[in-house]
């Protein structure tokens, strides 16, 4: 195949004006479709990447996304926890302990999930809920019983710091001639964090010593390991390595990740992701048929060059790639003001929404916007695949095209 011949012919055939006037009209239409397929796909991944990525922070930030359990206590485990923040792609371990109770204040009660932390250890994993606007997590202090709650779980129970809350945990009930009697203490609101999604209705944390009090364990004792990790959807994948490390120390654990309480919310996230990227790929592949339309369109048109072509030597590769490139050369242009205009939309969607007025998420929010480079590579791709195969059976009817019968009115 002769590129340069084929390439030259190609782009002096889409340059010059259409014979067929419904040809140019289809084929601005296909370029058009492009070029809205394309700039709507970036802008619609880019917001549902974003809610994903603001989803992950604001709630895999404040639950354990993986943790380990021993049913015997981990021996050095401060050495231990050294060793595995050291595995690729943990940020952090800390000591961990949680489990369900009902809070009692004096006008409501509600069921929360408790987790025992130690300040110290986990002062920078948990750099995301800091934004407390009534204490911090400084102040839980072994023996003190203060507790740190989520905002819209403060505001049901309506108290702030230095009101006390009573906790009833189901761990370490005692019977009594009247029956079991679970394990409660009071605790002092000593804060209240705020990440913005469902944990600050249902979550509460206290010191990891003061919660071993409260379900009657043994004090000191480590039996979990809490990970923070550099992507939590990652989980499944480090939960191998974890046990692997363990079973150095002829320790058996197992592991449990965030997958278990809220994968149902993520999943359901990108299934609507990848749904609104079917959806809109679609435009994409319309727009691609009418490139067929319009090649159609101009094969018809060219058939008498063809043949003329032919007779001179050019061969059927040859044929068929002056009308690919053709082809090719409306949806680069599409797939390209695409890009620009997609980019620049996303980069400025908020300004734009503010500008008309348009409240998505209501006053004073904005739409989380993320772009992801892979992901824009996909598209560029799958766009000039689709495309390309658009234009190969145009290109096979040209490259049929027979001398003698074409020419023979001529």
């Amino acid at each position: 195949m002769n590129l340069a011949l084929s390439s030259h012919i190609g782009f002096r055939y889409w340059r010059a004006r259409k014979a067929n006037g419904f040809a140019s009209f289809i084929t601005f239409f296909a370029v058009s479709g492009i070029l809205l397929g394309v700039a709507a796909l970036i802008i619609v991944s880019s917001v549902m990447n974003g809610l994903e990525g603001q989803l992950k922070q604001r709630i895999l930030g404040a639950v354990p996304q993986l943790t380990v359990h021993s049913t015997t206590p981990i021996e050095q485990w401060q050495s231990k926890i050294t060793e595995l923040s050291k595995l690729p792609g943990v940020i952090g371990v800390t000591p961990s302990i949680s489990n369900q109770a009902m809070i009692q204040s004096s006008s409501n009660i509600s069921a929360i999930q408790v987790y025992g932390i130690y300040p110290n250890f986990e002062h920078d994993l948990l750099a995301s809920m800091q934004r407390s606007f009534n204490g911090s997590f400084e102040q839980l202090e072994a023996g003190k019983y203060r507790i740190v709650l989520g905002s819209l779980l403060a505001r049901r129970l309506d108290v702030s710091s230095g009101d006390k809350v009573r906790l009833l945990s189901g761990e370490g009930v005692i019977y009594s001639p009247l029956g079991p009697v679970p394990s409660q203490r009071s605790f002092v609101v000593a804060g209240v964090f705020e990440m913005g999604s469902q944990v600050d209705a249902n979550l509460a944390y206290v010191h990891y010593e003061d919660a071993q009090r409260l379900m009657r364990q043994k004090p000191g004792e480590v039996k979990h390991l809490r990970f923070y990790l550099d992507d939590p959807f990652d989980a499944a994948n480090l939960s191998a390595d974890v046990v692997a490390e363990f079973s150095k120390d002829d320790l058996k654990v197992t592991t449990s990740d965030w997958r278990e309480t809220y994968g149902h919310l993520f999943g359901a996230v990108k299934m609507e992701k990848n749904m609104m990227s079917l959806m809109l790929s679609l435009i994409i592949a319309v727009a691609a048929f009418n490139i067929v339309s319009a090649l159609v369109m101009m094969v018809v048109d060219k058939t008498s060059d063809v043949a003329v072509l032919k007779t001179q030597g050019l061969m059927t590769s040859d044929v068929m790639g002056i009308f690919m490139i053709q082809g090719s050369l409306n949806a680069i242009i599409g797939l390209v003001f695409g890009l620009v205009v997609g980019i620049a939309i996303t980069l400025n969607l908020n300004t734009i929404l503010n500008t008309f007025g348009i409240s998505v998420l209501g006053a004073g929010q904005s739409l989380p916007v993320q772009l992801e480079w892979s992901q824009m590579s996909l598209i560029v791709l799958g766009t000039l695949l689709i495309s390309f195969f658009a234009t190969v059976y145009p290109a096979m009817r040209a490259a049929g095209v027979q001398p003698a019968n074409a020419l023979r009115h001529e």
